[in-house]
């Protein structure tokens, strides 16, 4: 088993070329406490799971790598985002109802007659919360025997329930996200925030659809609407306005205990005019510097137009790393399951995003099993040093893949760098701390490993050298802190026996 170096001499070697696990010191005293007391919560076949939750509840876990902003904000917060905006919830239908003159006709209602409740109201009566709860999040979906939609349906259906509020009040919900990560001892967050800014264009539509198979054809259209976006004034101003919206919702999260970054996005389920352009205002926006730090791709890979246009998708995002190379690119690739689409749409997402698009890390990277080329694309991952974004809770509830079907089987047998993340941690109810209970209880890694996995949430963010090493020197200062509480409360257990 490999002793750990600490994340400051680790992260050197790294940046260095040298092996991760070269010239290893032997481990201290209490850091061995703590993995022998850590390899006692996970033994035998039913894991110690209340033991390991305190456990990891209290152990730093450096960063979140793979976290969407609008899907880690709670519905309790979203019903209080509804009242703050003058907004009800339909009772009948449990969406937000934003017309003010049917808000101001509901409230001029007896409280019995209205079918449009404040969040406040929504809250205080337990059944109708359950309701707006269930239909939210992933609240009660195994613990009711009603009709209901598939999971996967369940989960991207909660975006268009509190989407009318989760975008205008963007301060309050970061620092909701950044006082919960405190709490449980995260210090590096890099949220998937905002939508850039995009225009439609049924021309360049046409076009790049026509051209999809044509490289030469595609890049020349594709060059001409960059030159053409390059040109709009009004366009150039939305993405100065966009950084600017992001800079001041921002300001003042980041403190001596953390800090936050941001990945502008693009939503797969567009256009193409849609998707290009607000691929253009996200490099544009990540290359000016500053907070945003890279970019992704969203929406469910199962659905027709992400299955039509992945190959067009990844072509523009080749295209646009040509045109910015130092832009960092986090890219959700292979997130499907056996039977979400034929078996030929499972061969080559994951393979396409790295060789194609030339991503930087792989969100899900879920189909690896299923890809025709699996065994070069953990090559590549592994040579490259390109990390997978590990998504326990939300592959098991959006997909049924866990445990032995799980390919961080396959990452981990074959020397690939991963990541553990939450993706939607306010939709599937769950914590950073809670995915590590669901890695330790189903995957039995070593402490070792654990330890590994959380620098490498720092190793792998799209951060400057200097501020991965500040991180990293503060991550070796919560591990020395925790390993002797740890240690401590060892020998206290010994002692009570």
């Amino acid at each position: 088993m490999h002793k750990l170096l600490s994340g400051s001499a680790l992260l050197a070697l790294a940046v260095a070329g040298a092996p991760a696990w070269a010239k290893e010191p032997a481990a201290n005293a209490n850091e061995a406490a703590t993995a022998r007391h850590y390899a006692g919560l996970i033994a035998g076949e039913q894991p110690k799971l209340s033991e390991l939750t305190m456990f990891f509840t209290q152990m730093p876990k450096g960063g979140d790598l793979h976290h969407h902003y609008s899907g880690s904000v709670y519905a309790e917060t979203y019903t209080e985002f509804v009242d703050k905006q003058g907004f009800c919830i339909n009772t009948q239908t449990y969406r937000i109802e934003t017309d003010k003159a049917v808000v101001a006709a509901e409230r001029a209602k007896p409280a019995a007659q209205r079918a449009c409740r404040s969040g406040a109201e929504v809250r205080a009566d337990e059944d109708t919360w359950r309701e707006v709860a269930k239909r939210w999040s992933n609240r009660d979906f195994y613990n009711h025997t009603n009709l209901q939609p598939a999971p996967d349906q369940r989960f991207f259906q909660t975006f268009g329930y509190f989407g009318p509020v989760a975008n205008d009040n963007l301060r309050e919900g970061l620092l909701e996200i950044k006082e919960r990560a405190i709490a449980e001892n995260v210090g590096y967050i890099e949220t998937m925030f905002l939508l850039s800014p995009f225009i439609a264009n049924p021309d360049f539509d046409s076009q790049a659809w026509a051209t999809v198979n044509d490289d030469k054809a595609l890049d020349d259209a594709l060059r001409a609407k960059l030159a053409a976006l390059d040109k709009d004034a009004a366009f150039n101003k939305s993405i100065d306005d966009f950084v600017q919206q992001i800079h001041a919702a921002s300001e003042g999260i980041d403190d001596e205990r953390f800090t936050m970054r941001y990945q502008n996005y693009t939503l797969r389920l567009l256009n193409p005019s849609q998707v290009f352009s607000a691929m253009v205002s996200s490099f544009k926006a990540a290359a000016k510097g500053g907070r945003v730090v890279g970019l992704n791709i969203v929406g469910q890979e199962s659905t027709h137009v992400s299955m039509r246009d992945y190959l067009l998708h990844m072509k523009m995002f080749r295209f646009l790393k040509s045109v910015y190379p130092d832009v960092k690119v986090a890219m959700h690739a292979g997130e499907l399951a056996l039977g979400d689409v034929p078996p030929e749409g499972l061969k080559f997402h994951i393979d396409q995003a790295l060789a194609v698009a030339g991503a930087d890390r792989i969100g899900h990277g879920l189909d690896l099993a299923h890809e025709a080329n699996a065994p070069g694309i953990m090559k590549t991952m592994r040579e490259k040093d390109i990390p997978v974004e590990i998504n326990l809770t939300s592959n098991a509830f959006i997909s049924g893949v866990s445990t032995t079907n799980h390919p961080l089987n396959l990452y981990r047998k074959y020397g690939v760098p991963y990541v553990i993340s939450t993706d939607d941690a306010g939709v599937t109810r769950h914590t950073l701390s809670h995915e590590y209970v669901q890695f330790a209880s189903q995957f039995k890694p070593s402490y070792a490993e654990v330890k590994k996995a959380s620098y490498n949430s720092i190793r792998y963010a799209f951060l400057p050298v200097a501020e991965k090493q500040r991180l990293t020197r503060q991550l070796d200062q919560r591990y020395t802190e925790f390993e002797a509480k740890i240690a401590a409360l060892d020998a206290a257990a010994v002692r009570a026996k």
